[in-house]
């Protein structure tokens, strides 16, 4: 269950960590230092392979922890997170506070006691959910078929596709209507797609966990098994109308505004009226179809499939989206295919740490502003915005000397780094859950109270004036973003910690971690879809077409490079489907690099640290932050929906390209480490 405005903002990875407010502690092995030699391997050349010369003592020591499918620093950096956050709910839990004086306190104290209430939770199983269930086997025809969809859409549950508000793309002062494609349980389109015999295999895997599920449902286990198999026959009619991943990342071929008499002339067979009047939607406007072909192809599966197939379809999405709250026969089910067949993780995680990330995906800012409380002091926010304005005056620079783009398109350019707006830490403006009803009742009322506040939330923005102080993401999330219609950088609480920020380290540890993300950010502003959006978060090509076919031909070899690399055998990464995180990534750590650059030369001083020079400690810094091992499956999960590159190729990669760090590490032509002149990516 999540949010559509999550599904319709680009988000972009970068790293979180709680932060910490006391003073700095010695170096140990609790609190190692920003460069730790241990975690090197020497015996790599960095000329060979500088993520494993940074990093391969580190991986030759370490083992992926069972409840994880990858480790690295993203995940240990996650775990001190969730140390924090356990911390706050647990006193929440055992506070008794008057709900009036202390909102965030009893409904974050609450929620995580109803979670934590595992004897109370096994003993209910999907009793919470009858009237639910009720609902579904009530359906008699299509009208109350289409008014369950929108009833399940409500509660945060995707059948059939997604709907919800977003902003308008050609006019950003506006939220309207969106419509996208949707309504798969698999991760993705194309593993119903493929036709190699792993994909064949997983599909069989999948039709036996709905069956799996069913079952636990009360079913017998022959309806189960033929109900999963006409399930998996529904979405794959659905995943053939669909665009892939790629296709996705278009922003003008995702726009296609239309009133509401042009949509539902797309799906004759259902009442677009009636749909909105389910969702308590009173004038939905202009809608965006993302996708029109998608529609127009789900009407022919809303008309052709029976009631009771699509009842069955209706009763496994319910379970699927409540089954991580629900008892414990239908949580380990559904950890064993969701990352035990899909990421090879060996073991769930404990019970507390699973309510915890319950808790902040439910009511996220209510547990959010207790967490900053405790750990985010101001200073460290004001740290960040210096760092932050250091390197907007670096990118600022490179775009003022770029030899490739003309001076109007440069102009543009700049205008749009200067409108670029900064969020850090935590939201000006607080959400206000006080019509959210959380109490100490059903865990899984709780999750689908919470799914319904944000749906009808969202569901009201439509059609008012964009507010531009709204966050995607909570205060304790483990990760950044770029949102191309607000033309702005977010950086939640917990990016202000090591390995990316030190109190106390050189400016080289500090630009090569939290600048490189910083920079990263920035730059997805500038990318292959990020440029095509202007300073006001407009999707308006401001380009000359000289200057944009020079970039296009810049951003092809991206794709080249990285659709080179593979990490493993007969498995390469999509240089077209990661080819914005690429940009971002080599973009990123040249214009930190840049910013170190001015920051040392206003100091007057380059001194080594450690037998390192600053320059070589930016580099390894930058390594250090990507450090991570990870299971094949999750790999191979990764390699067909993520848009980033795997950890290696986002150290390897972008640095081959760099001809600084070859110079810093003194490294001969024609080695691994440093790509042809002529082959050598320079976008930003």
């Amino acid at each position: 269950m999540k949010s559509l405005a999550l599904i319709l903002v680009a988000l972009f990875c970068a790293i979180a960590l709680r932060a910490q407010n006391e003073s700095p502690k010695p170096q140990s092995e609790e609190n190692p230092p920003p460069l730790d030699p241990k975690d090197m391997d020497t015996s790599v050349k960095p000329q060979d392979d500088f993520f494993m010369h940074a990093n391969g003592g580190w991986i030759r020591r370490t083992e992926i922890p069972p409840e994880y499918s990858r480790w690295g620093s993203f995940n240990q950096l996650i775990e001190r997170n969730n140390d924090a956050l356990h911390e706050i709910a647990e006193k929440a839990a055992k506070t008794d506070v008057d709900p009036k004086t202390a909102p965030e306190t009893q409904k974050v104290g609450d929620y995580y006691a109803s979670g934590m209430d595992e004897k109370a939770v096994d003993a209910a199983r999907t009793k919470p959910l009858e009237d639910e269930f009720k609902r579904v086997d009530a359906i008699k025809d299509r009208d109350d078929l289409l008014k369950e969809i929108a009833h399940l859409h409500t509660i945060g549950v995707g059948v059939l596709f997604e709907f919800g508000s977003g902003q308008d793309a050609k006019d950003s002062t506006r939220e309207i209507s969106q419509a996208v494609q949707g309504g798969l349980g698999l991760p993705d389109r194309d593993y119903y797609t493929k036709t190699d015999e792993a994909s064949k295999k997983l599909r069989d895997q999948y039709v036996d966990h709905v069956t799996k599920m069913l079952t636990l449902l009360g079913e017998p286990a022959d309806k189960a098994a033929d109900d999963a198999k006409k399930i998996m026959a529904l979405e794959t009619s659905l995943a053939q109308a669909s665009r892939t991943r790629v296709e996705l990342r278009d922003p003008q071929k995702n726009y296609n505004k239309m009133a509401q008499k042009d949509l539902q002339a797309l799906t004759p067979d259902w009442n677009w009226t009636d749909y909105f009047r389910g969702i308590n939607l009173v004038e939905p406007g202009d809608i965006n179809v993302h996708q029109p072909e998608f529609f127009k192809a789900a009407n022919a599966v809303f008309t052709n499939i029976s009631i009771d197939d699509w009842k069955s379809y209706l009763r496994w999405h319910l379970v699927n989206a409540a089954a991580p709250e629900l008892s414990n026969d239908f949580v380990n089910e559904d950890f064993n295919f969701k990352e035990g067949v899909l990421r090879g993780t060996k073991q769930i995680k404990p019970r507390w740490k699973r309510v915890v990330i319950s808790t902040d995906a439910a009511i996220g800012e209510a547990l959010g502003k207790l967490y900053v409380a405790d750990y985010f002091p101001p200073e460290a926010k004001a740290r960040a915005l210096e760092l932050v304005n250091n390197l907007k005056e670096a990118l600022s620079d490179r775009i003022k000397t770029l030899e490739w783009m003309d001076e109007p398109t440069k102009q543009e350019a700049l205008k749009k780094l200067a409108a670029m707006n900064v969020k850090i830490g935590y939201p000006d403006k607080w959400r206000n859950y006080s019509l959210l009803k959380i109490d100490r009742g059903p865990y899984v009322l709780n999750a689908l109270r919470a799914d319904n506040f944000e749906v009808n939330r969202d569901l009201k923005k439509i059609g008012k004036p964009v507010d531009r102080t709204e966050w995607r993401m909570t205060p304790p999330t483990v990760n950044a973003y770029y949102n191309p219609n607000m033309n702005e950088i977010v950086f939640p609480a917990g990016i202000l910690q090591p390995p990316f920020f030190y109190a106390n380290a050189d400016d080289a540890i500090n630009y090569g971690g939290i600048g490189a993300v910083i920079g990263h950010e920035m730059t997805h502003g500038f990318d292959d879809q990020g440029r095509q959006f202007d300073a006001a978060g407009n999707l308006r090509d401001w380009w000359s077409p000289e200057s944009a076919a020079k970039f296009k031909e810049r951003s092809k070899a991206v794709v080249q490079q990285y659709s080179e690399y593979e990490p493993l055998p007969g498995l390469h990464i999509n240089g077209e489907l990661t080819q914005g995180e690429n940009i971002a990534d080599i973009g990123g750590v040249k214009v930190a690099y840049a910013a170190l650059r001015k920051a040392l030369a206003k100091k007057a001083q380059a001194e080594k640290i450690g037998g390192l020079t600053p320059e070589q400690r930016f580099f390894l810094s930058f390594a250090t932050i990507w450090k991570s091992k990870q299971r094949d499956e999750d790999l191979k999960l990764r390699l067909n929906t993520d848009p980033h590159s795997p950890a290696r190729y986002r150290v390897d990669g972008p640095l081959s390209d760099i001809p600084e760090f070859a110079k810093a590490f003194n490294l001969p032509d024609n080695c691994p480490m440093v790509r042809p002149p002529d082959k050598r990516v320079n976008i930003w």
